[in-house]
């Protein structure tokens, strides 16, 4: 699985991007983020508060309960705007 890290959460985590194997009973968006958080002082930091984390799987806006693949690239992002 590829993981892309944008903007703030790619400051805090330290890398813009990596591929990673979860363990066997990662198996959704909410699971992966729940993994990642204990993987680090940087990863905990960047999704201490979830309200703010946005999730694109292979390129589409997705929930929490959208399911994992291991071939997926997962995009971690905070909330866009534009004007």
């Amino acid at each position: 699985m590829k993981l892309l890290y944008f903007a703030w959460l790619r400051a805090k985590i330290g890398i813009a991007e990596e591929r990673v194997d979860p363990p066997a009973g990662v198996a959704t968006v909410a699971a992966l983020l729940d993994w990642l958080r204990t993987r680090g002082p940087g990863f905990a930091e960047a999704l201490k508060d979830l309200k703010v984390v946005r999730v694109a799987v292979n390129q589409e806006h997705v929930g929490r309960d959208h399911p994992l693949r291991p071939g997926d690239e997962v995009a971690l992002f905070p909330p866009v705007t534009g004007g």
